[in-house]
């Protein structure tokens, strides 16, 4: 089966039976069509038209090894620098798409899954059948360009206590048996991201999985379709209100409802379990790290980044010179300070295609310390390009009616004293609109608080990144210019 198309994604949703709880209401049937995840799903389904288009085809696919069928580019395995672009244009055409506004698209977990694949033999060294499930997912994967999701976080129950020591050890997912046919996963999961819209969901290590007897029943890597019996998804609220595009310009898109994951006795195959047990294997990242997925992963997430941030400075310079505002030096310094952060994820990006080397597993991987620093340093900035969308706007912010004012009864008051230098009163308050929803509305907040926890908690991560580090250059530098006596 060659790279999808959007519709047939759809019907693919509103043909399987899930388990859905949003708003009050369960939802089984008709997923694609339901008000809170309709218009994602059909953003979603534009990035898989794109790999039909004729000017976009050669960009979005390569030539399957197996069935020579064209397939998504964010499977291909790099072997070359050459590859790892082709790959990152790929990423970079969809993230354009969405403003980077959605942050799990498929070629997120794609990569993940292809560097995965690509270590089969890590998996291989506790049992050769899970390197063979590892490679044989990635093929599915690939020749039917699904949609895949994960869930890697335990429920907030009682952070001072392991899972097995919680009020219930189920609370957490985990292995309540194993029998002829595969394990039995009971409990749940934090977070699904788009979860109820996926086709698939990877259930894999915490990465503060501990390395500890009572921690086995919950070390596993699995992957499963996300209409399995027994599995539900508990839904937060939609931030697509069903309003229009004009009124929310970016919730009514690109809301990617995030849900728990809760696991009901939930029968995992042995062909879909890529580890079972060994947590001193599956502790503190070690699967990521070692197969290289993190770092293939992180690439993408840097492409996300860069189209968010190219977003954020085509708005305020959109803002500025609507209402006139980049003559004064403050205003300057406010755009340079984004045009410095841009131009510095492109460095981060460089750097870390062209010093791009060969794993151990035979995969062209970007080179890990530029990404790493990126994957730290752009949480921090995020909330400061809010911050000067609110600066830029101002006042403007508030004084926003809704379409139905700005384009009805209203026009003419709309068009009198809503209007700016360069735009009437409807076309003034439109962008106002995105400014809003890009920096102050629920989906903005839930943006900013995805964007700092992305990863983990920075805290952590900065500490991840001080101990991966290597500095005995510099330090050894400093120590021979102390014994230096001439």
């Amino acid at each position: 089966m060659p790279a999808r198309t959007g519709q047939s994604y759809i019907d693919v949703l509103n043909n399987s039976s899930r388990d859905i709880q949003v708003h009050g209401e369960r939802v089984e049937k008709g997923v694609a069509d339901h008000p809170a995840f309709r218009n994602v799903v059909r953003n979603y389904a534009r990035l898989f038209d794109m790999q039909h288009e004729a000017e976009l085809k050669d960009t979005m696919t390569y030539e399957s090894p197996s069935s020579g069928d064209p397939v998504g580019m964010s499977f291909l395995e790099p072997k070359t620098v050459e590859d790892l672009e082709r790959r990152r244009t790929m990423m970079k055409t969809w993230s354009d798409y969405s403003l980077g506004q959605l942050g799990r698209t498929g070629d997120y977990l794609n990569s993940s899954i292809m560097a995965m694949a690509s270590a089969a033999d890590w998996f291989g060294q506790v049992d050769n059948q899970f390197a063979d499930n590892i490679r044989n997912y990635y093929i599915h994967v690939r020749e039917n360009d699904l949609l895949l999701t994960h869930t890697l976080i335990n429920p907030q129950s009682n952070r001072s206590k392991p899972p097995s020591e919680q009020t219930d050890p189920f609370l957490a997912a985990g292995i309540v048996d194993e029998n002829d046919e595969g394990i039995v996963i009971r409990g749940a999961r934090m977070l699904a991201t788009i979860g109820p819209i996926a086709d698939e969901i990877m259930v894999f290590p915490s990465t503060v999985l501990q390395n500890r007897p009572e921690d086995e029943p919950y070390s596993y890597a699995f992957a499963i379709p996300c209409d399995t019996p027994g599995l539900r998804f508990l839904c937060r609220e939609s931030f697509d209100y069903g309003r229009s595009h004009y009124d929310h310009p970016l919730g009514s898109r690109f809301d990617e409802i995030d849900a728990v994951a809760i696991f009901d006795d939930v029968l995992v195959p042995y062909e879909r379990c890529f580890m079972i047990r060994h947590p001193e294997l599956l502790t503190r990242g070690r699967l990521y790290n070692e197969t290289g997925a993190l770092v293939h992963m992180t690439h993408q997430v840097v492409t996300k980044d860069l189209a968010k941030t190219e977003f954020v400075l085509g708005l305020v310079s959109t803002i500025a010179d609507a209402i006139k505002i980049e003559q004064f030096q403050h205003v300057q310094e406010k755009i340079g300070e984004i045009i410095i952060a841009l131009e510095t994820l492109k460095s981060f990006m460089r750097v870390s295609e062209v010093d791009a080397a060969m794993n151990e597993w035979g995969v062209m991987t970007p080179k890990w310390a530029p990404l790493n620093a990126a994957r730290n340093w752009f949480p921090k900035k995020y909330p400061e390009f809010i911050e000067t969308i609110w600066k830029l706007s101002a006042s403007g912010l508030f004084g926003l009616p809704t379409e139905g004012d700005a384009t009805g009864d209203a026009r003419n008051d709309v068009d009198k004293y809503l209007a700016c230098a360069s735009m009437d009163g409807v076309e003034r308050v439109k962008l106002f609109r995105l400014a809003w929803d890009a920096s102050v509305s629920s989906f903005a907040g839930r943006q900013e608080v995805y964007e700092h926890y992305f990863f983990g908690d920075p805290v952590r991560m900065a500490g991840l990144l001080v101990a991966s580090y290597d500095r005995s250059e510099y330090m050894n530098r400093v120590t021979a210019f102390l014994k230096r006596e001439d």
